[in-house]
């Protein structure tokens, strides 16, 4: 199983950026996949998550509204399209896959399975 995250770069804010999570190895019909960040000295958090098979998207509350999580099956990718860039969405953004998404009222607590390599989002201000 591989995944690989792309799309990062530096954008000023209320820009947008849309990342890629290219996967391989594994099918999307049955793998949820989530996005997360880590900005610097701080913990690494879920921001987004489609889940296998009939997806369901959730969303950490401070990108609702902003960002969008979608997939292309044929592709083997999911997106996460990010809008209205903060300067506090600056982070290492990586993609992981799970059998499940596990945000039960938020992100989830757990390790995910599998986890590709991170993009680096800057956004300034």
């Amino acid at each position: 199983v591989q995944l690989q995250a792309s799309g990062g770069g530096l954008v000023q804010a209320g820009g947008s950026l849309r990342l890629s999570c290219a996967t391989s190895g594994l099918s999307l019909d049955y793998y949820s996949i989530g996005w997360f960040r880590q900005a610097p000295g701080k913990e690494r958090e879920g921001v987004s998550c489609i889940s296998g098979g009939v997806p369901g998207t959730y969303y950490l509350d401070s990108v609702k509204g902003r960002f969008t999580i979608s997939r292309d099956i044929a592709k083997s990718t999911v997106y996460l399209q990010m809008n209205g860039l903060k300067p506090e969405d600056t982070a290492v953004y990586y993609c992981a896959a799970d059998s499940t998404c596990g945000w039960y009222g938020g992100p989830p607590l757990y390790e995910y399975e599998y986890w590709g390599q991170g993009t680096l989002v800057t956004v300034s201000s």
